[in-house]
Order: structure tokens, then C-alpha cells, then sequence
């Protein structure tokens, strides 16, 4: 018996000194984390909700789901659908003409592909714009969520560099790392983000920060994100929150750019984005 029991014994101490060097290797630390998941064909999903409001008065202004695809270096590609939380019956009575027909398509989904560098816009405001017989609108350099996207997270966490920034100085908490970051130091390595603004921030708005929260899963990757700042960084009075969910870290993935009804000039002839006369005001007030 004493001679099975140690058998036994040494058979245990075996096992567990093979297994130890697997579950060391899987990383805690987030950003060895997402590097480890970084490779063509793999990607990332999400959900989130942007609010906008004051004291204890929060109302949903976005709401945006979609999927990021990497490549070796980072994110490679991006599939977003947002919209706009407004219906037809919000907007009330709509002026006639351009400005009308506008304001009715953003109460509409819009979707945005972007492989590389190149945005194809299709939906929401998009549609009213288009050409007839046209669904997508080609923008090279374009944004990464058309204009939704201008509302949406800020902080892209599947950007290593940007998870990097934000980290630094972060505190531990229960599940994760909270911070605050600069607005400064987030547009200064997340190519992400300054896609997704359609300007540069002012001066002013450069020196704000984000406040932010992330929970992380068991290998270290983010499955939520909390981001909290002043509304004056995108032009507004009101704070804006914006609640991100992440799931099937490193998951096939394929987004390909669209191959028919693509157009690189608007009906009235126009090709550029910022020249564009967009009535966010009319939404926001």
C-alpha cells in the first residue's frame, strides 16, 4: 500500500509540474495579452451605448455594435453599425428641402466598413446623399464609425499602443484598472481615434481627460470598458459616458470591402467628408 500511495504521490507531482509552464504562460498583464491574439483572419466584437447628460439626468444618444478584425500589427479591418437614439417622431416637424430629408436619415442605421485606411459609408445620412441606384460611398482615409462613430468610444482597447497609454499610472481595482488619461496622450498613438473624430480637437479640449474603467477576464483581455469625459471635447455642454462589452477575443473573423453600388462622389458632385454641412444640433437640442 505504501509503495501505491507513493506511486500515486510522485504521479500527482509529475502532472502538476507539466501543467504549471501552460498556465504560467497564459499572460495576466493585458497588453502581452492582446498581443497574443493579434493575427490575420482573428478579431474582436462589441457592443456600446453612448449617454449624454447632467447630475443625475443620463439619456442613450448612441448606440453601436460591430467587429474589428487584426492583422500582425493591430486592427487591420472594422465592420460598425450605429445609430442615432431618435426616432421619426423625436425630430417633430422637419424643415423642407435638404436639411429635412438629412435629419430624417439619421434617425436611420448607418454602417461603416474600413479595410486599411478605406471607409465605406453606407446608410443613415449616407443614404440621402447618394447617387441613385448607389449604397456606398468610398472614402479614402474616411472615418471608422461614419458619424456615429464621432460619439463612440473613444478609447480603442484592441489598439495595443492606446491600451499602453492608458495603463500607465493606472490603479488596480477589483476586476480590472481604473484611470484617467489625457485627451492629448490618447490622440497621440491611437490612429483609431483620430480617424474617428472628423476634426482635431481644439487646444482647449486636447489638455481634458478621460476618465475611464476596465474590467478584464482571467487572460488578462478587456471585457469592459467605461469611459467618462467632459461633452466640450466634441463640441457640447453635457458629460458623456460610453459603456463598451467586448467578447470572443481572437475568433475568426473576415470583413472584405464591398464590391458593387460603390460610388467615390456624392449626388451633388462633392467627394470630400469635411466639406459636408451635418445638422447635429438639430439632434442634440
Amino acid at each position: 500500500m505504501k509503495r501505491i500511495l507513493t506511486g500515486v504521490a510522485l504521479a500527482t507531482t509529475a502532472a502538476l509540474a507539466t501543467a504549471t509552464p501552460a498556465m504560467a504562460a497564459a499572460p495576466k498583464e493585458p497588453v502581452a495579452a492582446l498581443k497574443q491574439v493579434y493575427a490575420a483572419g482573428k478579431g474582436v466584437k462589441f457592443t456600446e451605448r453612448t449617454t449624454v447628460g447632467k447630475g443625475g439626468t443620463r439619456d442613450v444618444f448612441v448606440r453601436r455594435s460591430g467587429t474589428l478584425q487584426f492583422g500582425k500589427p493591430g486592427i487591420a479591418a472594422s465592420d460598425i453599425t450605429g445609430k442615432f437614439n431618435i426616432s421619426l417622431s423625436d425630430l417633430g416637424e422637419l424643415p423642407e428641402g435638404e436639411t429635412g430629408e438629412m435629419l430624417k436619415a439619421m434617425a436611420t442605421p448607418e454602417r461603416t466598413v474600413r479595410v486599411g485606411t478605406t471607409s465605406y459609408l453606407s446608410g443613415g445620412i449616407w443614404a440621402s446623399m447618394l447617387p441613385e441606384g448607389q449604397t456606398w460611398f468610398k472614402a479614402a482615409k474616411g472615418p471608422t464609425g461614419g458619424l456615429t462613430g464621432t460619439f463612440g468610444q473613444p478609447l480603442n482597447l484592441a489598439e495595443s499602443a492606446t491600451l499602453k497609454t492608458l495603463l500607465k499610472g493606472a490603479k488596480p481595482i477589483s476586476g480590472g484598472y481604473a484611470g484617467k488619461t489625457k485627451v492629448s496622450d490618447v490622440w497621440k498613438v491611437s490612429p483609431w481615434l483620430r480617424a474617428s473624430w472628423l476634426s482635431k480637437p481644439s487646444a482647449k479640449a486636447l489638455k481634458s481627460t478621460i476618465s475611464w474603467k476596465i474590467t478584464v477576464n482571467s487572460a488578462g483581455l478587456p471585457t469592459r470598458l467605461v469611459s467618462t469625459f467632459n461633452g466640450a471635447v466634441l463640441g457640447g455642454e453635457d458629460v458623456v459616458s460610453v459603456d463598451t462589452r467586448y467578447t470572443g477575443w481572437g475568433g475568426a473573423v473576415s470583413i472584405k470591402a464591398p464590391k458593387e453600388e460603390v460610388t467615390d462622389t456624392f449626388e451633388n458632385g462633392e467627394d470630400d467628408l469635411s466639406n459636408l454641412n451635418i445638422p447635429l444640433g438639430s439632434l442634440a437640442g
